[in-house]
């Protein structure tokens, strides 16, 4: 077995060149009888905008305090050590900048090498080890103090979570071995691969208590104080400290290898086999069932080396870079002064999805909202679907009582377009078709002001188009959401040649104020996303009608990783929405989108796949492949994926050729946010540079150098 204290680190020093240090910063602290407490601050000397990170020269520095401590400790001078961070943060984990110019293999297993050592070091103190969880505590930032013998954390911290997976990665300083034999196998399923593929969900400090992360909780306006006092009663004994959830040898043989089996199903199902980190670490889990620490702290050694020198992690920092920096600054967005303000929301439509608008700008912007249909009746349904969410969102301590209350009585329904009178903002969720959309801007065009913004969600129409009819087509922009709407993070925000600045500003700002990330794109067939699914979804029926299985045709698209096979995002997004979104397109660009006759049969039919009572998938529906039958000229699935990726090769650099957006990371950022393109993709153009698709149609890359790992 390894020793890492006789691991030679000076390799490392290249990546120490411009870190951000987060240094240990160590101060004694008396407690009761005598004892010492010596206390470890973690600070980087930044404010609360850049948080504690942990690249090598930190990592060597916060080794060095606990040596020098542990010392103390064996001469007796202080009898517990706490590890804490500056306010509000205990650190964000590795520093992601720095893993990324990991030149090396090598390199990457001495930086998980480096981490092992350093924040095991806790153990063997000589006394006791707290880390006293004073904020965020991401990645390597939960390790610390799971490599600790007792936590506490502050009430009020806002996110504690082991997102590696999200990224690329595993938890690689411990988390996969410590974290089950603390918590047990199913609550640490949960932490390292369930939340982060739920968006990189993250745990509150209550959460962190309940599952026996943290031994114990205090509110902020005394932490550190409440913290102190309660180690002192762990370190003279008067405070016993139980842990209910680790695994006892009965839950060791009947649930962990079950819940092992239930995950890497769960994994299949929602994003296949082509994510390499979600799986690393679910066979890191299964190991810390019966490894030793120092089995499993080496096996965590090798698996990071393996992801960080592999090309997912490469496209995983591209595609972590797109939504938190260039999502936040989008390209193209006029002055945010220019934004008109929003004191009141018209929906026109009151079905389902116009609902969920209606509901996600009642919640986000807390004004007064306004809904319509062609009848009492529909309309009264909608006021009432969005009165049930708002109870719901009570129900569950989401908000208040007070809160709900007040949400449903800014919530109102009407027959009578006269009442959108005094809307800042109006958006349509109408049918799709451009007649409809078109009378009804219209129409609601007599009442309201001719500063108002009209806005319209639609998917494939032209925005322009539906604006013809207008007295002030300068107000009118496209406002595209994607489902579910309360969830999905993207809103392509479509500018029309008349579209003035102010409204797109105010489209920009309300996007923003609503939580979304959105993106400025040309008035053109499909935008950006469904321009590109179109593709996939036109090239897996033109192999389906050719006489190819659907199920080779799942399978052979399946290398891109996308969230669902060609079939499920069809049954997804509805066989007659499919057949539309085709024909869009073929009209559009006849020569480059197919159209399939048969897709509309089977949106006559209604059905593509058999489902049990529960929703879940059995197969494809008799009816359906009888349908589908008839091809005579069957494709195999390595010239299926080579012609997807070449089409898709050549749509998006057309797509850049007439400026639909500003860059091709906005291609990247559309796909990853409006499509669910998982992030060990990198979006499309990363995988598309990387299998030599772009050099096949174009004869170039859309990359310069194109995305890949350390070794490549």
């Amino acid at each position: 077995m390894t020793d890492y204290s006789t691991i030679d680190f000076s390799a490392l020093k290249p990546l120490t060149a411009d870190e951000v240090v987060t240094h240990s910063f160590v101060r004694d602290v008396p407690l009761s009888d005598g004892r010492t407490l010596a206390l470890v601050t973690l600070d980087n000397g930044r404010d609360h905008t850049r948080p504690n990170t942990f690249g090598p020269a930190s990592l060597l520095e916060l080794g060095r305090s606990y040596d020098e401590l542990a010392t103390r400790a064996s001469r007796g001078e202080i009898h517990a050590v706490a590890t804490t961070g500056k306010p509000f943060i205990l650190a964000a984990g590795a520093d992601l900048s720095k893993v990324g110019e990991i030149p090396s293999r090598e390199i990457a297993k001495q930086m998980a090498q480096l981490g092992h050592l350093v924040l095991s070091k806790q153990a063997k103190l000589g006394v006791p080890s707290f880390v006293f969880i004073n904020g965020l505590a991401l990645g390597g930032g939960l390790e610390l103090p799971l490599n600790a013998d007792y936590r506490t954390v502050d009430a009020s911290a806002p996110a504690l979570a082991l997102p590696e997976v999200f990224l690329g990665l595993i938890p690689g300083w411990g988390g996969t071995y410590l974290l089950p034999n603390l918590v047990g196998i199913e609550n640490a399923l949960k932490v390292v691969i369930e939340n982060p593929l739920k968006q990189n969900r993250t745990l509150k400090a209550q959460d962190a208590l309940e599952l026996g992360i943290a031994d114990a909780l205090f509110p902020s306006v005394n932490f550190l104080e409440d913290s102190i006092r309660w180690a002192d009663a762990v370190v003279s004994g008067t405070v016993k400290v139980e842990r209910k959830n680790t695994p006892s040898k009965i839950e060791r043989m009947v649930k962990w290898d079950a819940a092992i089996g239930i995950a890497r199903k769960m994994l299949e199902d929602r994003i296949g086999t082509v994510a390499k980190s979600p799986y690393a670490a679910l066979e890191l889990l299964k190991a810390a069932k019966n490894g030793s620490k120092e089995e499993c702290f080496a096996l965590e050694d090798d698996a990071l080396a393996d992801l960080i020198a592999g090309d997912q992690l490469q496209a995983s920092i591209y595609a972590f870079n797109l939504v938190q920096k260039r999502a936040k600054r989008p390209a193209g967005a006029p002055d945010k002064a220019l934004a008109k303000p929003v004191t009141k929301v018209g929906v026109l439509g009151a079905g389902y999805m116009a609902s969920q608008f209606a509901l996600l700008f009642l919640r986000r912007l807390q004004v007064p909202v306004v809904i319509t249909d062609l009848d009492q009746a529909r309309v009264d349904k909608g006021v009432g679907y969005i009165h049930d969410e708002v109870g719901k969102l009570a129900e569950k301590g989401r908000i208040s009582s007070d809160e709900a209350n007040r949400l449903r009585a800014l919530v109102t329904g009407t027959t009578d377009k006269a009442d959108f009178f005094d809307c800042d903002w109006v958006i349509e969720a109408v049918f799709e078709e451009l007649s409809i959309k078109q009378d009804v801007f219209a129409e609601v065009e007599k009442f309201i002001s001719p500063d108002a913004v009209l806005a319209t969600n639609t998917s494939s129409l032209s925005v322009e188009r539906i604006g013809a009819k207008l007295e002030h087509p300068e107000r009118v922009v496209g406002f595209h959401f994607f489902t579910p709407v309360a969830v999905m993070p993207l809103i392509e925000v479509v500018k029309t040649l008349h579209t003035d600045e102010a409204t797109l500003s105010t489209a920009m700002v309300t996007a923003a104020n609503l939580r979304k990330n959105a993106v400025i794109t040309a008035d053109t067939p499909g935008f950006v996303v469904n321009r590109v699914l179109a593709k996939l979804l036109g090239e897996a029926m033109h192999a389906v009608d050719s006489g190819t299985s659907f199920e080779t045709v799942d399978k052979a698209m399946a290398p891109l990783g996308l969230p669902m096979p060609p079939s499920m995002l069809l049954d997804l997004v509805g066989l007659k929405v499919g057949a539309h979104v085709l024909d869009t397109h073929h009209a559009a660009f006849p020569d480059r989108f197919y159209r399939s006759e048969n897709l509309h049969k089977l949106a006559e039919y209604g059905t593509l796949l058999e489902k049990d009572a529960k929703g879940k998938v059995k197969g494809f529906d008799k009816g359906a492949l009888k349908i589908l039958a008839g091809g005579k000229s069957p494709m195999k699935e390595t010239e299926i994926l080579r012609r997807l990726e070449n089409g898709l090769a050549d749509e998006i650099h057309r797509m850049l050729e007439n400026e639909v957006v500003a860059a091709v990371e906005d291609i990247d950022l559309c796909m990853i946010l409006g499509a669910g393109w998982p992030f060990q993709m990198g979006g499309a153009t990363p995988y598309l540079d990387r299998v030599g698709a772009s050099e096949r149609v174009f004869g170039d890359t859309f990359h310069h150098p194109p995305i890949t790992g350390v070794g490549a």
